[in-house]
């Protein structure tokens, strides 16, 4: 267990470079099971799924290399199709290996998926497409158990939600299912876009990408592939509001801004100035005291709801009122009793935050239940007076390589401890 001592108060400033995409590498490297012959990516985020998915493709036989970049090679068979004893439980992206396993051996068991507790996460639009294209799958002693014994045949599949992981479970199974497959009310995020590029480079045919409405036509086997993954907008976003937060100035490059519009047009209406240059560098300067705003989470291209907890943190030091409503999951708010110990005035009305900004917050030790809310706590210590411990940074690690190292980059006096030593330090 490890947590993060910030000193706050200091005004971040300076230059990082965006890491890969975490939920896009997390979807081609379940998608790497359909292949037989090599893949090569490369800007691969060195974080903790990564490493459990990388871990689940060895146990299925493939070898792996990661040096400069990552090169994954697969022996002649798939030599297991049952995850149970493989760590799978653990995150939520080993859920791709439902359709990666499907279509590429017919069959799999997998147990039900962990990951951050954030309220309700269903998965039944993953379990009703597969149905649709030839599976047949049940649900025994806390396992996902699927079969398709004639193979998976593409469908017209209609999402109810456009769940970001159903419609990348159904990618990843189309490409090499017989027929094609077609995908209304499809998600739109990044990392779909990012598989469904890194399936183009294998020579899955795909239209509709990035829209609402995605068309696959299956192959037989899929070629060898180069990619590299983008730049993580979530990743880039949580520096930016940090940015934002301690009244500093940060540019984040490597990120396509497309997918980070929701966020600089919330930020620039809290009073930020926002400069974007080439389409893939981003600044952020706060030379004033934020004001206060509403914001919705909606599916991309609404406001990404990765992002409502740093931006609850960065409200909380704003001039007035700023209300939050999050719509995609229901227990998104585990930051919020965090945030009232360093001083925050936040209130709860069911899936609504109402948040009365204050001047200033207080250091206090605090806890992370989950990966985006212990991102939330690092930006309110780094803006708030006096020391921060952030505990449970093992949530936080899962989805940002080498934090320490960028926080003091930009400046920011953070020191990475066991919570032994954390103990010691309060």
């Amino acid at each position: 267990m490890s947590a993060l001592v910030i000193e706050g108060g200091t005004p971040l400033r300076g230059r990082i470079t965006a890491q890969g995409c975490k939920n896009s590498a997390l979807a081609i490297l379940a998608a790497a099971a359909l292949f037989e012959d090599k893949v090569y990516l490369t800007n691969v985020p060195n974080i903790g799924d990564v490493r459990t998915m990388l871990s689940i493709l060895r146990s299925l036989g493939y070898k792996i290399n990661w040096g400069t970049g990552l090169t994954i090679k697969a022996g002649s068979t798939i030599k297991n199709h049952d995850l149970t004893q493989t760590g799978a439980g653990s995150i939520r992206g080993s859920l791709l290996f439902l359709g990666a396993l499907l279509g590429r051996t017919g069959k799999v068991v997998l147990p039900m998926p962990g990951g951050c507790n954030i309220g309700t996460r269903p998965i039944d639009l993953h379990l009703k497409g597969l149905s649709m294209m030839g599976a047949e799958i049940k649900i025994q002693s806390g396992n996902i158990i699927g079969e398709a014994p004639s193979g998976l045949k593409g469908a017209y599949i209609y999402l109810d939600f456009p769940s970001v992981g159903a419609t990348e479970n159904l990618m990843i199974a189309a490409s090499l299912a017989s027929g094609d497959t077609t995908i209304e009310n499809a998600a739109q995020d990044q990392q779909v876009v990012e598989l469904g590029k890194f399936l183009m480079s294998s020579g899955v045919k795909i239209r509709g990408l990035g829209t609402k409405v995605i068309h696959i036509k299956g192959k037989k086997s899929l070629d060898s592939v180069t990619f590299r993954i983008a730049g993580d907008s979530i990743e880039a976003g949580t520096y930016l509001i940090a940015g934002a937060a301690t009244r500093g100035v940060v540019t984040v490059d490597g990120v396509d801004v497309t997918f980070l519009r929701p966020l600089l047009f919330k930020l620039q209406e809290a009073g930020m100035e926002i400069t974007v240059t080439n389409g893939h560098e981003i600044s952020v300067d706060a030379y004033d005291r934020p004001k206060g705003i509403t914001i919705k989470t909606m599916p991309f291209p609404g406001f990404p709801t990765d992002l409502q907890p740093m931006m609850s943190s960065f409200l909380t030091l704003a001039e007035g009122r700023s209300v939050i409503v999050e719509t995609v999951y229901d227990g998104r708010m585990g930051h919020v009793n965090e945030l009232r110990k360093m001083g925050a005035q936040i209130d709860v009305e069911g899936n609504t935050a109402i948040i009365d900004g204050v001047q200033k917050l207080s250091g206090a030790p605090v806890v992370a239940s989950n990966l985006r809310a212990g991102a939330s706590l690092v930006v309110a210590g780094l803006s708030a007076e006096g020391r921060t411990i952030v505990y449970g940074l093992e949530h936080v690690m899962r989805g940002y390589s080498a934090l320490e190292e960028k926080l003091r980059a930009l400046g920011a006096k953070v020191k990475l401890v066991s919570d032994e030593e954390a103990a010691q330090i309060a």
